[in-house]
């Protein structure tokens, strides 16, 4: 541990023996995947959970690609396990049919004929529009190989996942072990990050080596290519462990909740990431409207925005926010993220109905703008203004109402339900640093999230032992976290 070991270059691609034992291993590993899933179904989102922040950089013809080979390979073994099953004569419900029903999201609110829609179902109908739409868009855009890689690597295989993950009946049990399961990856990646802080080195992305040069504090990625997905990660595991606080009835397992909070925070400074801390803040502000008050939550939230604004007006320069001082500007302040969605916003008034094609950002803006492939980047770092210079006001409608249905699953009727809780406040966190960074629908953890929380919606009746009785949690000493209220106790404000 010397250095920081740098990913593979497309000048050092592998030889048909190497290609030929990975393709063998790789078999092994998804027949093994696939016994397991065989005998135990609900395995998969441990499985699933286990394997989503690993990725390996993959060269060729000089593009690098940050490929989550581990996550391929359980998606790959849980479709054969399904068809095993299938061929088996074992019963399981159709993909296409797996989250409808009358009593999914959205019964109960007197929305009629548009229950349906807004429901697990309409949102499956939504997530395939948007893929056909990526597909077609991809068509007249200047860099077709950048579409087709996030089709085939991320769209096709992650909707793969989200309609298994539909298919699961999560128990209180399997619920605690998914959360027991992020924790400790968790646990780990921020312990890397303080290896990497104190050792002021970097394992991995020679960018982040590069940048970190240049600027007056060091940022650490952990395992992850860049310190904002690092933090992205952190941010979520800290709002699900806040879930499990809250709604736990044990001393015992707050402290341990809390003890592992404080340890993850700690990683989340570490990665300097903004938006990290600002997607986080957003998640606990959901648990405490739903553990609390709504409207308390609202205007203490309104408050603290307020003192975070004239404190960042009124900083002075030492600070380094980039606001005052020499230099200082809004575009300072946030990394050159305003040039980008100046950019992507002259893009999108350039060609407002259709965009200039999926997965056309990079190129496009560096001819707009005249600038450099290395000053170029594949994103604006705000998906609706990436969507907007992509795809124009078509992609746009499509992605309005793709949210639109996506937080009417994840919140209609989640209000006894702790788990769904978490899951939803997750989701609104994520969509708020896809908002700020990057990687809304080509991020495993928003696919994954979706399918847990349709699960969680559809299988109500089934959850019945998430508030009953106590159970431990493997690894992580949670007890009857995430347990809603008890009988007698009265419900949720929200």
């Amino acid at each position: 541990m010397s250095g920081p070991s740098l990913p593979p270059t497309a000048a050092a691609l592998p030889g048909a023996g190497v290609i030929a034992a990975a393709l063998v291993g790789a078999l092994i590993v998804i027949g093994l995947l696939s016994a397991l899933l065989v005998a135990r179904p609900n395995a998969l989102p441990l499985a699933a959970l286990a394997a989503l922040p690993f990725r390996l950089p993959i060269s060729a013809q000089g593009r690098t690609v940050n490929l989550l080979i581990p996550l391929y390979l359980v998606v790959a073994a849980a479709v054969v396990s399904l068809l095993w099953r299938r061929a088996a004569g074992e019963r399981v419900h159709a993909l296409a049919a797996s989250v409808a029903g009358d009593g999914g999201p959205g019964a109960g609110l007197g929305l009629g004929r548009w229950r349906g829609w807004l429901s697990g179902r309409g949102l499956r109908v939504l997530l395939l529009g948007v893929i056909a739409l990526y597909v077609l868009q991809a068509a007249y855009s200047d860099d077709r190989a950048k579409a087709a890689e996030n089709v085939a690597f991320f769209y096709v295989p992650f909707a793969l996942l989200f309609l298994m993950l539909c298919e699961v009946r999560f128990t209180r049990r399997l619920v605690l072990a998914c959360l027991g399961v992020v924790a400790g990856l968790a646990v780990v990646f921020a312990g890397v990050g303080f290896v990497e802080y104190y050792r002021k080195t970097l394992f991995l992305n020679p960018k982040v080596v590069a940048a970190n040069q240049f600027d007056n504090y060091f940022r650490v990625n952990s395992v992850f290519f860049d310190p904002s997905i690092y933090g992205r990660f952190l941010a979520l595991v800290i709002i699900a462990l806040a879930a499990a606080m809250l709604w736990s009835a044990r001393r015992r397992d707050v402290a341990v909740a809390a003890a592992l909070i404080a340890w993850l925070m700690a990683g989340l400074v570490t990665s300097f990431s903004q938006s990290s801390i600002a997607a986080l803040l957003l998640g606990l502000a959901v648990l405490a409207a739903y553990r609390w008050d709504v409207r308390a939550t609202l205007y203490i939230a309104v408050a603290l925005v307020a003192i975070a604004v004239v404190v960042l007006l009124a900083a002075p320069s030492s600070l380094h926010f980039g606001l005052n001082g020499s230099g200082g500007s809004t575009n300072n302040a946030t990394n050159g993220r305003a040039s980008l969605i100046s950019g992507g916003l002259d893009l999108f008034a350039a060609r407002p109905l259709q965009g200039y094609g999926s997965g056309s950002f990079e190129s496009e803006y560096r001819r707009h703008r005249q600038t450099s492939a290395e000053n170029a980047t594949t994103a604006s770092h705000t998906i609706p203004i990436t969507i907007a210079a992509e795809q124009g006001v078509i992609g746009l409608a499509l992605y309005a109402a793709l949210l639109v249905v996506a937080f009417a699953v994840l919140f209609a009727g989640a209000g006894r339900s702790p788990p769904r809780i978490a899951v939803a406040a997750c989701f609104a966190a994520l969509v708020l640093h896809t908002w700020t960074y990057a990687d809304f629908l080509e991020d495993p953890i928003t696919w994954t999230l979706l399918g847990i929380g349709v699960a969680l919606a559809r299988g109500a009746g089934a959850l019945e032992d998430v508030t009953d009785g106590r159970a431990a949690l493997t690894g992580a000493g949670l007890g009857p976290a995430l347990q809603g209220s008890a009988p007698g106790e009265p419900a949720s404000s929200v």
